[in-house]
């Protein structure tokens, strides 16, 4: 009679190495820690110079200091990509994939996007249409042990479907949706788009919000949203903030 209590101890402990050794083929086979995708709203709200001071805050963002330190802060490097949204068929890829392993390729990326140009300005805001083509994106990111989609705008969806609908119909189980909301100072609709992304556009374990007071305060709130989303996760931390949208 083979006696199963007396072989628990060792299968734990087979199971336990199995686990770790999994765990680490799995992160050897990742080529990055991250792949961060940011997504511009340049629907027709945002004019010619909000559009300016956006692009430029995610270019200043991007250099400074305490968020090249973020992107450094573990030995795998992250992956990052760039794309303008508006209308449902009007999205633009300003910056493909690109592993940052360095701080030259940090600040090449830096300089594609300050080149870029607009390409679309008089479409209405199409944001689960925007997500959707996040989400197609993510198919052609490097294998990374996390994604993480970032999605600034002025406003609520207003074309297409949205965001809920984005969700069922795309690839987003591993992907973690936080957002950055423009708050028009004297706006009372505004107040409305806060409340819009903490329940329809977060979404994830952990995603959180940040709020630029007007498109002057851009930089500084993209500073600090880059800096929280590079910055490796501490073992054991609790979200801040969870999204209801999934």
């Amino acid at each position: 009679m083979v006696q199963h209590g007396k072989h628990r101890p060792l299968v734990k402990r087979w199971l336990a190495i199995s686990a770790l050794f999994w765990a680490g083929a799995s992160a050897q086979a990742a080529e990055c820690r991250l792949a961060l995708l940011l997504a511009l709203d340049v629907s027709s709200s945002v004019d010619a110079a909000e559009d300016q001071l956006q692009r430029g805050g995610l270019v200043s963002a991007l250099i400074a200091p305490e968020v090249e330190a973020a992107f450094f802060a573990a030995d795998q490097p992250v992956a990052l990509a760039v794309y303008e949204w508006s209308g449902r068929y009007n999205q633009s890829v300003l910056l493909d994939w690109t592993l940052i392993d360095g701080r030259a390729a940090l600040i090449k990326a830096a300089e594609v996007i300050a080149a870029s140009k607009r390409s679309h300005s008089d479409f209405p805001t199409a944001m689960g249409h925007s997500l959707g083509f996040g989400a197609n994106l993510f198919r052609k990111a490097p294998p990374c042990l996390r994604q993480t989609l970032d999605v600034a705008g002025d406003g609520q969806n207003n074309d297409g479907f949205g965001p809920a609908a984005a969700y069922r119909e795309f690839a987003f189980a591993d992907v973690t949706v936080n957002g950055l909301v423009v708050n028009e100072a004297g706006s009372q609709s505004e107040v409305g788009l806060i409340a819009y992304y903490r329940g329809e556009v977060l979404h994830g374990p952990g995603a959180f919000l940040v709020i630029a007071e007007g498109f002057e305060d851009y930089e500084d709130a993209m500073r600090r949203k880059l800096e929280r989303e590079l910055t490796p996760p501490a073992i054991g931390a609790l979200p801040v903030e969870t999204g209801s949208a999934g």
